[in-house]
């Protein structure tokens, strides 16, 4: 499969990955609240912040050893089975782990302090959610812990939308068939159950798939060396607390708010932040499948398809990602409206500050997938630490005073700071291995966040003219894609036009916009 066939195909697949999020987040949060009551909810809710919080030491170890499966590529097949199965003994010992703690807290009791305030000291129930945590723990043993690795180097084998087609088909059938128990009539520690035998079923098959493709990738098997493995999960720790701080900005950010603000205030940063948060899910679906393509062109020292790569992430900003946000800038409060119900205010500047965010994040990529995809940790985790500190920081001294419109502000700054130490980094990596980085190409990327920043400015400011505001920015939009499509070199038009062909906006705008020969 080519690469702009494997690009389109593990989008798509990863947009439905995001269908089947959206789904689960809005129509079937109805089912459990009204067939279950709100305790018993939350209670669910609570082993599953449990379950993903006992497997980050081992998503940790899995992304390290993928970006050193992209690494060693098809050239060291041998090695590459190696850190494999030098994985899979820790891997054994991190997924057995949690299972080991969770009996000894049932045995004990001690799982009690941990659940039993979510539903008023209801002990039955808790202990049936510590089952329900335990059939978790012995799930991720049985399909990830191990399983999970022969996917990361599968995926470095040009086999990423493969997986996620796979991993999209699971997703869908552990999320809804679960609520239809539910619905009709399931308790907690049924729908625990429903869900793992689900879960094992699922990653059963994709095992017979993945056994299949590592005998035709010749990735036999090795002994291996417990020793060797471990020290690539010490090394991996670093990214584990790396993706902790992250998550500061991510997730975590409602705890430092839940403390600064009113609860009120939560909700309404929380309903405003999800469009965001869908645009930056949906600009994942283009770099993950990338990835591994970016990875190995940057290895080969391929100036011409490093740039390709690049620009295929950018042109999603520039033509796309930009106008697309600038029109919703326009459209999104009565839409906001009826999707509350009016039951939450809407504040344009907020929405505009964290879409922003969003563009200053996006125009990044490229220079992030060459840090992330090449191991460097320690760059990594200074990064993280420092926007960490200026979400933690920035939060305490402007929360109180302008209240979450401070908040969004605080995580704009985060996001640029990062942005100006990656690329600053990338670029270094770059010319230290004997590549350029695309100065051109960049400061039309950056352009485009310029305009869509004072095209929200106008909107918000003048809303009589907010329809002249919003033709004249996109008119300035559609020049900078001009001269940014003119900027890549041919191979990158190329494979653009093959990847965006599909969107007859795209296919019109290049039709119209490739130089005459």
């Amino acid at each position: 499969m080519s690469i702009a066939k494997r690009l389109i195909s593990g989008s798509i697949a990863s947009w439905v990955q995001i269908a089947i999020t959206i789904i689960a987040q809005v129509a079937l949060l109805p089912i459990y609240l009204s067939s279950w009551d709100i305790k018993t909810f939350g209670l669910w809710i609570a082993v599953q912040g449990l379950s993903g919080m006992m497997t980050s030491l081992d998503t940790g170890h899995h992304t390290y050893l993928s970006f050193e499966f992209i690494r060693l590529g098809r050239d060291k097949l041998k090695l590459t089975s190696f850190y494999l199965w030098s994985g899979v003994w820790v891997g054994l010992i991190m997924g057995f782990l949690p299972i080991v703690i969770i009996i000894i807290g049932l045995l004990s009791g001690t799982y009690k302090y941990f659940l039993t305030d979510k539903v008023g000291g209801n002990t039955d129930l808790v202990f049936q959610a510590g089952i329900v945590l335990l059939l978790q723990a012995a799930t991720w043993f049985i399909c990830s812990s191990v399983g999970g690795l022969f996917l990361r180097v599968l995926s470095a084998f040009d086999y990423y939308a493969r997986i996620a087609w796979w991993n999209a088909g699971i997703a869908a059938f552990t999320t809804i068939l679960p609520a239809v128990a539910v619905f009709f009539g399931a308790g907690l520690l049924t729908t625990g159950i429903i869900q793992a035998i689900i879960a094992v079923i699922g990653f059963g098959m994709l095992n017979i798939d993945v056994f299949y493709l590592l005998r035709k990738e010749k990735i036999s098997f090795s002994k291996g060396s417990l020793k060797f493995g471990w020290k690539n999960f010490t090394n991996s720790l670093v990214l584990s607390v790396k993706n902790l701080l992250e998550n500061v900005r991510n997730v975590g950010f409602r705890a430092i708010l839940a403390v600064l603000t009113s609860a009120a205030n939560l909700v309404t940063f929380s309903s405003i932040r999800t469009g965001a948060n869908f645009a930056m899910q949906g600009l994942h679906t283009i770099t993950y499948p990338l990835m591994p393509d970016l990875i190995r062109f940057l290895h080969q020292r391929d100036q011409q398809r490093s740039e390709t790569a690049f620009g295929t992430i950018w042109i999603i900003v520039v033509a796309i990602m930009a106008p697309a946000l600038i029109v919703l800038q326009i459209f999104i409060e009565p839409l906001f409206h009826l999707w509350t119900r009016g039951k939450v205010p809407f504040d344009p500047i907020l929405f505009a500050v964290l879409s922003l965010s969003v563009m200053v994040y996006a125009i990044s990529q490229p220079a992030i997938a060459v840090i992330t995809g090449n191991n460097l940790l320690k760059i990594q985790f200074n990064i993280s630490a420092l926007a960490a500190f200026v979400v933690v920081a920035g939060s305490v001294l402007t929360v109180p005073a302008a209240g979450i419109l401070g908040a969004g502000v605080v995580l704009l700054l985060s996001e640029i700071a990062s942005a100006i130490w990656y690329n600053q980094t990338a670029k270094v990596w770059l010319a230290n291995n004997g590549l350029l980085w695309p100065k051109m190409a960049w400061r039309s990327a950056l352009l485009s966040v310029v305009i869509t920043a004072a095209g929200m400015a106008a909107i918000i400011m003048v809303p009589s003219f907010k329809y002249i505001s919003l033709i004249a920015t996109l008119v300035l939009m559609f020049i900078n894609a001009f001269k940014y499509w003119q900027f890549l070199p041919p191979l990158a038009r190329q494979r653009t036009t093959e990847i965006l062909k599909k969107s007859p906006f795209v296919k019109y705008f290049i039709t119209v916009s490739s130089p005459v020969s």
